[in-house]
């Protein structure tokens, strides 16, 4: 994921700004940035919540 900075003049600026650049995204690259941001704020191994969801569900 490369880091881009952009200077708004106001926070709605920013907002919109935002907004653009998440539509812009491939539903593969929103996956990739959450995955990325996961796994800065949960280092290690983690299970996925759909993964353990889905085991209590089939059990």
């Amino acid at each position: 994921m490369d880091r881009i900075v952009k200077k708004s003049r106001t926070f709605a600026e920013a907002e919109d700004w935002d907004k653009q650049q998440y539509q812009a995204m491939s539903p593969a690259e929103r996956m990739r940035a959450a995955r990325q941001l996961k796994n800065r704020l949960f280092p290690g191994k983690r299970p996925d919540v759909r993964e353990c969801h889905t085991s209590r569900i089939s059990q």
